[in-house]
């Protein structure tokens, strides 16, 4: 188990380049399997997720060539299919909840596809239901070893069908969509998450053959098609990156340039921070946040407490909420956080009130941040990373502190963050590595 050893109450400078968004990727990476033609995808991001999905599809058979930092091809022309009931994948892909990803394009191109029960964070049910919901639509079968907890689909060919999904997922969504581009037929797809990785993709995928209309929307109709070509692809810079130096630079009180965020993608992302009161201007496709010793949180326009909640895109992205959170506490004002779709998310909230925050936590889903207006620092204390972005919020939050924080199981952080403490030393954080 990594660690972390963060000496806080520093003010960092400087500028920071976000790495490709990491849940684009394990969904581009993915849909290299539908074609035996290479493709060529840049961005990259190098963290332990994406490289747990590249090792699975080497070990399945797909020709895969680094060519530079974050950029790779893929060839899968000749796939060994017995590796997906092998005992190595169904403990590979059991630590990653992505793996879910290459079930849709391995249906749609071979007729089978298999799958342990995931992995990923512990914040709360995670259903897949919407995933098998859409294969079955589509003509798949679907047999379950309750026993081993592993899933196989198959289908002799997927037949377009009219789906209205039960939520807006972006998984499910993509993977209907993977699987929908080679079925015979017309499928349309309502309730459809329209993300920007959703978007992302289906250009990918209109590049390499398929028609895909209505991207962008919630409805999206595929024609499928019997073939798909290779093509290039450039990941989008990650939004949840971004969003975690928006807060970092605020409390820290820090004066940092984010480059190349890609602002016509970032939605709500820039509104909802300023809303805590920070300042941030836009300079070319840069955000720049200059040194701020206080920042005030608004008050809705009847003079009621801000709310900010989480919602399908364009809504705030569930994601940065825990970010928002932590960024709240030195913040002058009161604000509520409604974390709606995962009921643990928010539990790791205690340690930031070891550290002097001073945070309600309502229910499993809502806790209120009284800030501080930094008229008391936040005290060092020992935590425990529990996922991606709560490591990443109490990371912030020992960056704030005065003293020593130690922070342990940071694997979960390198799940989503790439070479984190090596960007931020940079920027003159004092990070030690263990």
């Amino acid at each position: 188990m990594g660690t972390f050893i963060i000496e806080g109450g520093h003010k960092l400078k400087g500028a920071i380049t976000p790495q490709g968004a990491k849940n684009e990727a394990l969904q581009i990476i993915s849909a290299v399997l539908l074609t035996d033609e290479e493709v060529e995808i840049s961005n990259i991001p190098d963290i332990i997720d994406v490289n747990k999905l590249i090792d699975i599809l080497r070990n399945l058979g797909v020709k895969i060539k680094k060519k530079a930092k974050g950029t790779f091809t893929f060839q899968a022309d000749d796939l060994n299919l017995d590796y997906l009931q092998s005992d190595e994948f169904k403990n590979k892909g059991g630590g990653l909840r992505g793996s879910i990803m290459i079930m849709g394009p391995l249906l749609a191109r071979f007729g089978q596809a298999y799958m342990t029960k995931p992995g990923g964070d512990k914040i709360g049910r995670r259903r897949l239901d919407t995933h098998f919901e859409g294969f079955i639509k589509l003509g798949a079968a679907l047999d379950i070893d309750e026993d081993k907890h592993f899933f196989k689909v198959y289908a002799d060919q997927l037949k377009g069908a009219s789906l209205l999904l039960d939520e807006a997922s972006v998984t499910g969504t993509a993977n209907i969509l993977l699987a929908a581009v080679l079925a015979k037929g017309t499928t349309t797809i309502y309730n459809a998450a329209c993300e920007p990785y959703i978007q992302q993709l289906s250009k990918m995928l209109n590049r390499m053959g398929a028609k895909i209309s209505g991207i962008g929307s919630n409805l999206l109709t595929i024609q499928g098609v019997e073939k798909l070509s290779g093509t290039t692809h450039r990941i989008l810079p990650d939004m949840i990156e971004i969003g975690s130096w928006i807060g970092m630079a605020a409390i820290t009180k820090s004066e940092i340039t984010i480059k190349n965020v890609s602002w016509e993608n970032l939605g709500q992302i820039p509104r909802v921070f300023k809303k805590l009161g920070i300042k941030l201007e836009r300079r070319d496709d840069d955000i720049y946040i200059p040194p701020q010793e206080h920042y005030t949180i608004q008050t809705f326009m009847d003079g009621s407490i801000l709310t900010v909640a989480d919602a399908p895109w364009p809504g705030f992205t569930p994601d940065l909420l825990s970010i928002v959170l932590v960024t709240a506490i030195q913040a002058q004002g009161v604000v509520l956080i409604h974390q709606k779709m995962f009921e643990s998310r928010l539990f790791f909230v205690d340690k930031l009130i070891d550290m002097g925050a001073q945070i309600i936590l309502n229910d499993p889903h809502r806790a209120t941040v009284i800030g501080l207006n930094h008229k008391n620092a936040l005290r060092p204390t020992t935590m425990t990373s529990p996922d991606i972005r709560a490591g990443v919020s109490l990371l912030i939050a020992a960056l704030a502190a005065n003293g020593k924080s130690i922070i342990h199981n940071i694997e979960q952080i390198d799940r989503g963050y790439e070479a984190i403490d090596e960007k931020l030393n940079k920027l003159g954080a004092k990070i030690e590595r263990i």
